[in-house]
This record gives C-alpha cells, sequence and structure tokens, in this order.
C-alpha cells in the first residue's frame, strides 16, 4: 500500500483529495498539511510515497517546499496541484525545474473538481509505479536540421498525460521520424509539461514556436492558445520537409490548439508517411482530421479503451471510420517504431 501526505492551505480543499484518495484501496493517506513548513516536518516523520502539494501557502510555500527536499533524507513523488492562472503556470513551470514529479490542473468549482477524481489517482498510480527511463548516453545521429521524410502525431486530452509519459520513455531515442504531440491544456501549461516531459522521453521535447522547422528523432508538444499547424517548407538541398506554423484562427471543439487541426495540416505535407495516434480525451476533436490522414495514405492508431481515462476522441474516430490499429498503451511505442521502419524502408515524402 502507497502512503500518500495531501498539502494544502484550504481545510474543503485537503477534505476533498483525501475523499477522491480514499477509494482506492491502494493508498493509504497517511496525514495532511495546511502549510510548507508542516509538510516537510511530517514528511521526515510519515516517509510518504508520494505528497500532493499545493504551490501556493503561507509560510512557506510549495517551491520552497522542493528546494527543501533537495537536502531532505527522504525524497517522495510530488504532484504539484495548481491553480488554473496565468501565476499558477508560471509557478509550475518553475516547480517541475525545481524536481516535481509531474502536475495537475485544480478546478476552482465544487463540481470539476469531483470530475478529476479518476484522473489524479491514475496520476497517482502512474507516478508511484514509473520506472526511470533508460536514455542513451551515446549521441544519436540526426539529420540535419529539418530533414524529415517521416511525422508521428500524437493527440490527447484528459487523462492524456500519464499516457504521454509511458509513450515518451518507451519511444527509442533513434527513431527515424518527428514527433508533434498535441494535448488540450490550458494557456501556459504547456512549457512546463514540455519541460517534464523532456526528463523522461529518450528524445528532446520542446513547446512548438512559431517557425520551427521538425527535426529527425525530435519532439514537438504544442503549444497552448493557438493551433498548431504544419505546412510545407525546403531543406537547403530542395528537400519538402515540414514546419510550424501558429495560428490564432477561432477555436475548434471549443479547443486551441485542436488535434484535427494538426492532423489535417500535416495530411497536405507528409501524406502516407504519416503515423497518428489517439490517446484518451473526451469530446470528438482528431476524429475528422484521422480521416484526412487515412484519406492521404496515412496510419491511424486509437488506444484501447480499457486503457483510457475517456475514450470520446477514440470513438471519434471510430465514427469517422479513420482507425487502422486499435493497441493496448504498453504496445503502442513498438507499433509506431515498425510501422516508422517500414516506411523508411521505402517511402519517401
Amino acid at each position: 500500500m502507497a502512503k500518500v501526505l495531501i498539502v494544502d492551505d484550504s481545510v474543503f480543499m485537503r477534505t476533498v483529495i483525501r475523499d477522491m484518495l480514499q477509494k482506492d484501496p491502494s493508498l493509504e493517506i497517511v496525514g495532511t498539511a495546511s502549510n510548507g513548513v508542516e509538510a516537510l516536518e511530517k514528511i521526515r516523520i510519515l516517509k510518504p510515497d508520494l505528497v500532493t502539494l499545493d504551490i501556493e501557502m503561507p509560510q512557506m510555500n510549495g517551491l520552497n517546499v522542493l528546494r527543501n527536499l533537495k537536502n531532505a533524507s527522504w525524497h517522495p513523488k510530488t504532484l504539484m496541484l495548481s491553480s488554473l492562472t496565468s501565476e499558477g503556470a508560471e509557478m509550475t513551470n518553475e516547480a517541475i525545474r525545481l524536481g516535481a514529479d509531474d502536475f495537475m490542473l485544480k478546478p476552482k468549482d465544487v463540481p470539476q473538481l469531483r470530475l478529476i477524481a479518476d484522473e489524479l489517482v491514475a496520476t497517482i498510480h502512474h507516478l508511484l509505479n514509473a520506472l526511470p527511463s533508460p536514455r542513451k548516453v551515446t549521441a544519436v545521429a540526426r539529420k540535419k536540421d529539418g530533414d524529415v521524410e517521416r511525422v508521428v502525431l500524437i493527440g490527447s486530452s484528459a487523462g492524456g498525460p500519464p499516457m504521454l509519459d509511458a509513450l515518451l520513455s518507451q519511444l527509442p531515442a533513434d527513431l527515424q521520424a518527428s514527433v508533434v504531440i498535441t494535448q488540450h491544456m490550458p494557456v501556459g501549461f504547456t512549457a512546463p509539461l514540455a519541460t517534464r516531459f523532456n526528463r523522461i522521453s529518450r528524445m528532446p521535447v520542446k513547446e512548438t514556436e512559431n517557425g520551427d522547422l521538425l527535426r529527425t528523432g525530435e519532439v514537438l508538444l504544442s503549444k497552448a492558445g493557438v493551433h498548431t499547424m504544419i505546412g510545407a517548407a525546403m531543406t537547403g538541398e530542395g528537400k519538402r520537409t515540414g514546419r510550424i506554423i501558429h495560428s490564432s484562427s477561432p477555436p475548434l471543439h471549443g479547443v486551441r490548439p485542436a488535434v484535427d487541426k494538426t492532423f489535417e495540416s500535416a495530411a497536405q505535407v507528409f501524406g502516407k508517411n504519416i503515423v497518428a495516434v489517439i490517446l484518451s480525451g473526451m469530446g470528438n476533436d482528431a476524429g475528422a482530421g484521422a480521416a484526412v490522414i487515412k484519406a492521404a495514405g496515412g496510419t491511424s492508431i486509437i488506444c484501447d479503451e480499457k486503457d483510457c481515462l475517456v475514450y470520446g476522441m477514440a470513438r471519434s474516430a471510430i465514427q469517422n471510420n479513420a482507425v487502422d490499429k486499435v493497441v493496448p498503451l504498453a504496445k503502442i511505442p513498438d507499433v509506431i517504431e515498425k510501422i516508422v521502419e517500414k516506411m523508411a524502408e521505402g517511402s519517401h515524402v
């Protein structure tokens, strides 16, 4: 049984989080704390396996708790619970830089709080069970910037980050494709998410910037607040490749970035040399884009429903007759690698 310490200055939040976690028999709530000073003392005494940590607290905030934990004798996993504000995003980014293992967004109203219960438990289990990702210490030979022939596109929303952790930790460093992830997130939160992914991925990960060239063996995470489109570009040798174009056009399916925008634009550039992967997420985003990719000759994969927190996005692809493979999460990295290898044997943009 894993021991969890809940740290939040709000009595209400401590109660709600405790209620959420107590429903899982594999988690034991060993205590709560209302500020950072109390948290450090209870971490020393109780030795929890994981701490849910609020960022803004009196006496000592969550960032200073992380700073103090660097020199502590006990190092639990830390899950930051961040408020949906621009200041919350900035502090979350700093928390990740200071060594926080993961973060979740903390809704302000009660109904929304209850909705994150399953995702909270899933995230905690992922953190507790995750093994350090093996990194290649030797430099991976890469093509020149922008010389990309194949692309792996991944779309996800609610429940997606823990799945992306599992996927990125297993994709090989020498994957002969560029990877672009579109994850529904509030503005400001994709930068810390990219930073955290970069710690666990065998390939380098960064948030997209307008004009980025796609690079083989590198991962781009779509910036929140704009659509990530993929346009055609030319290398110095005259070979066609892809470039990131940020669009401030209206939200699609109520979100920006929308997976459909990324999928549909990429199909015009990479055609049959695309592997599209749809993970957990609510709503209809990704289905229409997957259909465009399939029509262009690319391959569309959805995760098995049993591994998804929400199946709306994957179901949308099924309804659009745009699914080539239904794959359990644990096997998706291997399937991606094999499809990319087959493309590399005889396919060119």
